[in-house]
């Protein structure tokens, strides 16, 4: 049995310019967050971050309860642990079985004031303050439960078509959660921040920069499944910067591809997504979406990749390709709906994924 990742979520710093949910701290507080696992143990552990803090995080309390029962979280054998700020903290394993694709409810209680939150942007998901539900997860990066030693986990690495906007609150239904309930065995934990950039920074810390920390420190990884480009193309309007040249993009692909066949993973590449319809100002230019079709172009014929799975294709409008077909759009010409999200992950041949 080896430690292995039975959730993710990666984190985004409430400092940057582009906030895509009000950031928030808390104080005197317990936040309860409901974490759907991908895969599942007998034994668990939880890491928490202070990633993006500018104080040291005290945490009073901790605890997590799943569908077999509730454990109290230490951390070198002390319930209450303080993590500077730029760090993280691992609890001590605990025998409490969970199951995959189910949910492991975690409790943090802060005795005094947090400052802003390290945290991650989940607009399909909600946090709770007592009576209060907000939008996101907060301080937490992931689980690792004890697995068996071959079992196969795939990183979904990418934008908010991972991440779930447009998905329905609370339903899991995002392309991950749908992707989880094709497979017999393995599974894919959920990396994608919305707004991420491929190549330049907002939201998030840009895919080539996290690359490292969000797909190869991930315990237990052998796929890495990859849908970048659409805020590269489609950002850059919105904050007064040039958008990217498809040459750019292909160069970025070609980075990944590389360091994952040289950590030996497999890589599996998906097609942009289409943007034409988007309604937010500045997103949809004649020359993203130029270069868009270009990039596509590539990844289709390419041999960089283990696999492509062409999500362009599988969700476009059929008599205008540059939109989202009108039933898969979650309604802001940008973005997919539950049943967009299911059609995306329907694209990934499972063969090819191989878990």
């Amino acid at each position: 049995m080896i430690w292995t990742a039975g959730f993710r979520t990666a984190v985004i710093s409430p400092y940057e310019q582009i906030q895509l949910s009000e950031p928030r701290g808390f104080a005197d507080q317990t936040i309860e967050q409901a974490l759907r696992m991908a895969g599942g143990g007998e034994r668990l552990r939880v890491r928490l971050t202070n990633r993006f803090g500018r104080a040291p995080l005290t945490i009073g309390a901790a605890s997590v309860g799943s569908a077999h029962g509730q454990a109290t979280l230490t951390f070198d054998g002390a319930k209450e642990v303080t993590i500077p700020a730029g760090d993280e903290a691992a609890s001590d394993p605990v025998d409490l079985r969970v199951d995959r694709r189910a949910d492991l409810v975690l409790n943090l209680s802060f005795p005094g004031e947090t400052g802003l939150a390290t945290y991650s942007h989940k607009p399909a998901v909600n946090a709770r303050v007592g009576d209060d539900q907000m939008e996101g997860r907060f301080f937490v990066e992931g689980v690792d439960v004890l697995a068996p030693d071959d079992t196969a986990v795939a990183v979904a690495f990418g934008d908010s078509w991972f991440e779930g906007v447009g998905s329905t609150i609370d339903a899991n239904n995002r392309s991950v959660d749908f992707l989880n309930r094709r497979l017999d065995r393995g599974w894919v934990v959920n990396q994608g921040i919305a707004g991420n950039r491929l190549l330049r920074d907002e939201v998030g810390e840009h895919a080539l920069a996290r690359f490292d920390r969000d797909v190869l420190d991930v315990p237990g990884r052998t796929h890495v499944l990859v849908h970048f480009g659409i805020n590269d193309f489609a950002l850059p309007g919105m904050v007064g910067e040039p958008p990217a040249t498809a040459a750019d993009l292909i160069a970025g692909f070609e980075n990944l591809a590389e360091r994952a066949h040289d950590a030996g993973l497999k890589i599996l590449v998906a097609t942009v997504g289409p943007f034409a319809g988007a309604i937010y100002p500045g997103i949809s230019t004649p020359e993203g979406l130029a270069a868009r079709r270009e990039v596509n172009d590539w990844i289709r014929t390419t041999d960089a990749f283990d696999a492509v799975f062409d999500v362009a294709r599988a969700v476009a409008n059929p008599a205008a390709p540059d939109f989202i077909a009108p039933d898969l759009d979650a309604g802001d010409g940008m973005h997919l709906n539950d049943k967009g999200a299911q059609a995306m992950a329907d694209a990934v041949d499972l063969d090819t994924l191989a878990l």
